[in-house]
């Protein structure tokens, strides 16, 4: 399989390339040439999700270096479960696909561990340190710290937006080892993500310091993303004998992006309606046919806290432009008042504790139509545990959430980070203090 740029389709690579590169060298993002599609009832009987990854992404392993290791690295980085809970109505009505029982509680847990089982397969000894450049508006750098930290050849440098992540999120960001290193940036989620990408299309920085990245910007995020959509969709249907609806909370788009093709597959996949927080690019873009990004503001959903997603360019790619994307996605956009009202609302209904991401999803959902909600099957996608925004949660629904296990473990490591201004210069003086230290 070929993965060909969004800015230019005769610009190709194997996966191990478009893995390693991270963004393609004319700035676009790596998707598949085309998508494999299967019949769903080969399907049947793969429960472990791990079985399940390697059925459904040997398509896109195939003549790759990678591909005699696919079973190994699906049973090592996807150890754990994306269980379904039912709400309303059993597997017919709502439920909600859990995506936060990985270490760090978040769905991002799922692309971090893939990906670096990929590169632990790919970096041979005395090739130089890889440098892992990451922008993240919370839960991706944690996941990708936990996924990364202690490996041999890899360095990680995560650029956050100060201020702006949860307390929790910053202690995941910051409390890691010698291989990562953690910048609190004095400006927004988009601004590191725009010095990220100006590093990437920076040949001479990409050579010094052999740069790649973690975000959903690397294809090899979102094809493990799009199994945890397939699983789902095929419970349902063995459940409610018809495909699910999803909704899922969206930031970057990089989770959306993985059920769109996860549809694509000819998975039993109905509806997608994205949930937006206050950040409107999407949600007008849907409405008005326009696209114009704009500077992101900070609420209370902070993961999703992103003007300019870059994912956006893949979604129009798999549809073959902005019209025909716009008829097979929705989007809506979920204020601050609403998250709070949604997590304290599901709360008191069924006692269902949720995080504001997860919230704007509910929220979203509870606007469809009535006729529509009942016209089929729909999953809710929780992205992150409650956990992680006691400060948000808590008094919402008037009592303490306690953190799992491994979340725990995480808060008691000491934060270890640096400030850093927001311009390419400063991140280059810290590329070459993290490649002096790390």
């Amino acid at each position: 399989m070929k993965y060909a740029s969004t800015r230019n389709p005769a610009l190709a690579a194997g996966l191990s390339e478009a893995l390693l590169q991270g963004l393609a060298p004319d700035g676009g993002l790596y998707l598949p040439r085309a998508m494999a599609t299967f019949d769903v009832r080969s399907l049947d009987g793969l429960a472990p999700l791990a079985t399940l990854a390697a059925a459904l992404l040997a398509p896109y392993f195939a003549d790759d270096p990678l591909d005699a290791s696919l079973d190994a690295i699906a049973a090592e980085s996807l150890d754990f479960d994306a269980p379904l809970r039912a709400v309303e109505g059993g597997a017919g009505g709502l439920t909600v696909l859990e995506l936060f029982h990985g270490p760090t509680a978040a769905f991002k847990d799922f692309g971090a561990r893939f990906l670096a089982a990929c590169f632990a397969r790919l970096l041979s000894d005395g090739a130089p340190t890889l440098t892992i450049l990451v922008a993240t508006s919370g839960d991706t750098g944690g996941a990708v710290a936990a996924a990364f930290d202690g490996r041999p050849g890899v360095r990680v440098v995560l650029l956050y937006p100060e201020g702006r992540v949860s307390p929790i999120q910053e202690r995941q960001l910051s409390g890691w080892g010698d291989n990562i290193r953690s910048l609190a940036v004095a400006g927004s989620f988009d601004d590191c993500q725009r010095l990220v990408k100006q590093a990437f299309s920076d040949p001479s920085l990409r050579g010094r310091f052999a740069l790649s990245s973690a975000n959903s910007i690397n294809i090899g995020r979102l094809l493990p993303q799009l199994v945890l959509f397939a699983k789902a969709a095929l419970a349902v249907r063995d459940a409610a004998g018809a495909p699910a609806n999803f909704v899922i909370p969206s930031g970057n788009l990089g989770l959306a992006t993985a059920c769109a093709y996860a549809r694509a597959m000819e998975l039993p996949i109905g509806e997608i309606l994205l949930a937006h927080n206050a950040n409107r690019t999407v949600p007008d873009f849907f409405l008005e046919g326009e696209w114009r990004p704009r500077a992101s503001v900070a609420t209370l959903a902070s993961a999703m806290d992103v003007g300019d997603p870059s994912n956006m360019e893949r979604l129009v790619s798999l549809y073959g432009g902005a019209p025909a994307l716009r008829r097979r996605l929705r989007a809506t956009s979920i204020g601050d008042a609403a998250i709070r009202d949604s997590i304290r609302e599901e709360f008191s209904r069924g006692g269902l504790v949720i995080c504001p991401h997860t919230a704007a999803g509910f929220a979203a959902w509870r606007a469809v139509s009535e006729r529509e909600r009942r016209a089929g099957p729909w999953i809710v996608a929780a992205t992150a545990h409650p956990a992680k925004f006691p400060e948000i949660v808590e008094p919402a629904i008037g009592q303490r959430v306690p953190p799992p296990a491994a979340l725990a473990r995480l808060l008691d490591r000491p934060i270890r980070k640096a400030h850093m201004e927001p311009t390419p210069e400063a991140l280059t003086r810290q590329l070459e203090q993290a490649a002096r230290s790390l």
